[in-house]
């Protein structure tokens, strides 16, 4: 249940980050009072009346345009941006969590050159004796 509940909230959190830098336009193309196309990522179709417009000098048709903008601007901080006392904290807290793991002392394995002696005869054949 934890690892699930973990990868769950860092998505949801990568999700934020992203949603919260990403900016994209809607476009909208009214022919009168009617709505005749919505796009969000692409160019919006026209109704085929500019053309129209341009002989009579008269506009009916009108393009309407929503900016979304995203986060422009994310702080990025360095170490030096800190203060003495923070820098002092992260160094003790570093230098601690290092120095808390010893590594392992060489085991010593005393029949690592050990090999078995050579089995000449195969004494439980040779005597009938098996373990049942």
């Amino acid at each position: 249940m934890k690892p699930f509940l973990y990868k769950s909230c860092s998505m949801l959190l990568a999700l934020l980050v992203l949603f919260s830098t990403v900016s994209f336009t809607i476009e909208k193309h009214y022919c009168g009072d009617v709505l005749v196309d919505v796009s969000v990522f692409s160019e919006v179709e026209k109704c085929g009346m500019e053309a129209m417009e341009i002989l009579l000098k008269k506009g009916c048709c009108k393009d309407e345009v929503n900016v979304v903008k995203g986060q422009d601007e994310l702080k990025v901080s360095t170490f030096d941006d800190l203060d003495f006392e923070q820098q002092q904290f992260i160094t003790s807290f570093a230098y601690s969590y290092i120095d808390g793991f010893e590594s392992l002392s060489k085991q010593i394995i005393p029949h690592k050159n050990y090999s078995p002696p050579n089995l000449v005869y195969d004494i439980q054949v040779l005597d009938q004796v098996f373990i049942i």
